[in-house]
């Protein structure tokens, strides 16, 4: 087993996972508004060639970098999910938007260490923005801090979702819910309404069924920049959660967002 997490280690991963954001970025504008061939995977959502071919280059380099360590990804076989280190990889995050233009998708990395986020990068390659999370410290957005916003009642909230054709009937009942109660409510976004949370544009994210490659790499990056993140019942993200996820601006507006859910 490797030793305790060490500052000197996690600024080494930090470095690691950022490097390996610029090579994301760039390979995913190579295939950004071209012809590309989708399809349907068993759940039906889309993959491309895009998606397959980002998430061989980042585990190429990391198997490269760090054999021993685990890896866990959209596309590609899991590998090695017992390792005290985990790397946690969505190569575009919001496949819908990348087939259809919308300049919004995402590179999710997140690398956990027995289980729990030690760092996360939100990157979005058409606006050249990345938010990165670190356990510990402050969030950044292009290397300057970022925070949440101060709101903290419902009636002032903006809130996102993706979309409402992920819900059930139970999960759309919870959302009108909530979004009753809100100032604003707005759709899209993907895992860029998560960047926005943390820059404090927006103040509640509200999603259904999401895996773990979909919100591991948010979990640092909202709570570094003062926000929290949980499934629907306020219980810390993990590899084996439902994947029905609220994020908020500071933890008064996630109580409020939670009680409004029961």
């Amino acid at each position: 087993m490797q030793s305790s997490t060490t500052p000197p280690e996690t600024e080494m991963l930090a470095r690691f996972a950022d490097g390996l954001a610029d090579v994301t970025d760039a390979m995913a504008m190579t295939y950004f508004r071209k012809p590309l061939d989708v399809e349907q995977k068993a759940d039906l959502s889309p993959v491309t060639q895009a998606d397959r071919a980002i998430e061989a280059a980042m585990r190429e380099r990391i198997v490269q970098r760090f054999p021993v360590h685990g890896i866990l990804g959209e596309e590609h076989d899991d590998a090695r999910l017992d390792a005290d280190y985990v790397w946690v990889l969505d190569p575009i995050d919001g496949t819908k938007s990348f087939v259809s233009g919308m300049p919004t998708f995402g590179t999710l990395i997140a690398c956990l260490y027995n289980g729990a986020p030690e760092l996360g990068i939100i990157s979005i390659p058409p606006t050249g923005e990345r938010w990165t999370g670190q356990r510990g410290k402050a969030s950044t957005l292009d290397g300057a801090s970022c925070r949440t916003s101060g709101r903290t009642r419902l009636d002032e909230a903006i809130l996102y979702t993706t979309t409402p054709d992920t819900f059930d009937a139970a999960g759309s009942a919870k959302f009108e819910a909530l979004s009753r109660k809100v100032a604003m409510r707005r759709f899209g976004g993907d895992c860029y309404a998560y960047g926005l949370l943390a820059s404090g544009h927006c103040d509640l994210v509200f999603e259904m069924n999401l895996h773990p490659y979909d919100y591991m790499a948010l979990v640092p990056v909202i709570e570094g920049a003062g926000g929290v993140i949980t499934d629907w019942k306020g219980e810390a993200l993990g590899l084996h959660s439902e994947g029905h996820v609220i994020a908020a601006a500071n933890s008064a507006l996630h109580a409020e967002a939670l009680a409004a859910l029961s």
